[in-house]
């Protein structure tokens, strides 16, 4: 009996020796095992506002009538491929970046007045992700950003009548990732 006790003893020093030892070494890597920084969070208030999300829809929806393109989906399945579930806040983070920068602000005198309070909204969205990062490697999520700017560069003016008009399906993934 006493041998016994003494085995489960000593087994259980070494898992909690070996458990001290890998707590320590992600100390060591700065938490690098940790995939996503914790800054990828908004709050959920920023989604509550009835109005900016009608706008959002609104703006959507009159672009959507100016777009001729009904072949080409940007955001949809494709655009999360291979991407996990703690990595889509990111990923979203970095469409709607490039929303703003490519689309939204040179196309800032159409779709009035929705333009000129959307754009606003998101731009501030997109501040609060600011720190939002990945830890460690993000190629995967940055070939499928690519392959929507190309397409977006590909379709020229018209892509970027799409991507306006893709606005309610940009929102519900932001906010379903990152709340």
């Amino acid at each position: 009996m006493a041998a016994l006790q003494k085995s489960v003893s000593s087994f259980l020093m070494g898992t909690l020796a070996t458990s001290c030892l890998l707590l320590l070494a992600l100390l060591v890597q700065g938490g690098a095992a940790a995939p996503i920084s914790s800054h990828c969070r908004l709050d959920k208030s920023n989604f509550q506002q009835p109005y900016i999300t009608n706008r959002t829809f609104m703006l959507a929806k009159e672009a959507s009538l100016a777009d001729n393109n009904t072949d080409v989906r940007l955001i949809g399945e494709k655009l999360f491929h291979g991407v996990s579930m703690s990595e889509r806040c990111y990923l979203m983070k970095q469409v709607l970046n490039f929303t703003l920068e490519e689309v939204l602000f040179p196309q800032s005198d159409r779709f009035q007045p929705y333009m000129q309070e959307v754009v606003p909204f998101l731009a501030r969205l997109s501040n609060r992700l600011s720190t939002c990062h990945i830890e460690g490697d993000d190629l995967h999520i940055q070939r499928n950003v690519q392959k929507l700017k190309d397409t977006v560069k590909k379709l020229g003016e018209s892509g970027e009548i799409k991507a306006i008009g893709e606005l309610d399906l940009l929102f519900m993934p932001l906010r379903n990732a990152c709340i």
